[in-house]
């Protein structure tokens, strides 16, 4: 088992805690990400919103590439995973930004490709969003793009959203053919085109026998296709480990106490726009990427075993959330990893 975190770019992951003691402050990420890497974690994952979509629209918020490439310069071997949504990008621009950002890391830079789902944030930004399976069809342009550019030496396209003609890209990557391309989702049209483009799949967070349907379905997509098998299944989940169970589920009452707040401003847009396999309740919305499905909350040992039973569902890369984020990582390192790796 991989263990990754995301970056703490909004203050948190709690949308009913207006403090969690975690700055939207390039000094902290920097702070996290290079503690992390002594800890022993794996993998960062960098959300991209331009709006704060944890704290609410008014609140700070860090934009994901220059602080990846700032990120890139002051680690030496964690893998800095970095989302990257069609609609706001010019894709062969995109493509020569992750080249040089993988040279800056020496090869450990990669893409988590969004199709997006807030509209407002779209309406604010002036980003594309059109129908869910419009902006499918975008991203598949765009990763045809960002693939030809990174494999040929001259290449042109005439697709309906993007038109290049002898575009030349130079360096390539560090990484061959590509940066590895990780995406999640859940429709029909998303599981198309992902399993035909992607080189790893993200889920949100859901229970191990949620979990190994989406995963059992992408790898018999990726077969029917005659592609090699995905590199990786990574889930998002939130943490909560404490010494005894009480404790824990005390710390989980006090975290879902719904009330009322911009925190919740994309709510409709996440549920509406989306294509969800699973129902999301306001609860579940109440910390982010559905976070709690998973149920890592617990001691040390109950924990470990749940994660445990997602490697033998097929869930190689758990990307983590944590309140506050340097005390509860450094608890989970020290902790629980080794637990985990005890097999």
């Amino acid at each position: 088992m991989k263990f990754g975190f995301w970056l703490p770019i909004f203050g948190g992951w709690l949308r009913n805690v207006e403090d969690e003691k975690m700055p939207p402050t390039f000094n902290y990420a920097k702070e996290v990400i290079q503690k992390a890497e002594k800890w022993g974690y794996d993998t960062t994952l960098i959300a991209e919103l331009y709006l704060n979509d944890i704290k609410g629209p008014e609140s700070d918020s860090l934009e994901a590439w220059s602080t990846a490439a700032a990120l890139a310069s002051v680690t030496e071997k964690i893998e800095i995973m970095t989302a990257i949504r069609p609609g706001f990008h010019n894709p062969a621009v995109a493509a020569k930004m992750a080249a040089n950002i993988d040279h800056i890391s020496n090869g450990r830079f990669t893409l988590n490709v969004v199709s997006a789902w807030w509209e407002e944030e779209a309406k604010q930004y002036g980003g594309v969003f059109t129908e869910h399976d419009d902006r499918y069809d975008r991203t598949q342009e765009f990763l045809d793009v960002l693939k030809g550019l990174w494999t040929e030496d001259s290449f042109s396209y005439k697709g309906k959203f993007y038109e290049l003609s002898n575009t030349k890209l130079f360096p390539k990557p560090v990484q061959r053919p590509n940066p590895i391309l990780y995406a999640g989702g859940e429709s029909e049209k998303g599981k198309q085109v992902i399993s035909s483009n992607c080189d790893a799949y993200v889920m949100h967070g859901g229970t191990v026998e949620e979990v190994q349907v989406k995963i059992e379905d992408m790898k018999a997509r990726r077969e029917a296709l005659k592609k090699e098998p995905l590199q990786s299944f990574g889930m998002a989940a939130y943490v909560i480990c404490r010494d005894t169970e009480e404790e824990a589920q005390a710390e989980l009452n006090r975290i879902t106490n719904v009330k009322e707040s911009s925190a919740y401003a994309g709510y409709k847009d996440f549920t509406g726009k989306s294509q969800l396999e699973q129902q999301v309740k306001l609860q579940d919305y109440s910390v982010s990427n559905r976070g709690l499905r998973p149920n890592l909350i617990g001691t040390p040992e109950q924990i470990a075993e749940k994660i445990k039973a997602y490697e033998a569902a097929g869930v190689d890369l758990l990307l983590l959330q944590f309140s506050p984020q340097l005390e509860e990582m450094e608890r989970f390192a020290q902790q629980v990893i080794p637990l985990v790796n005890k097999g």
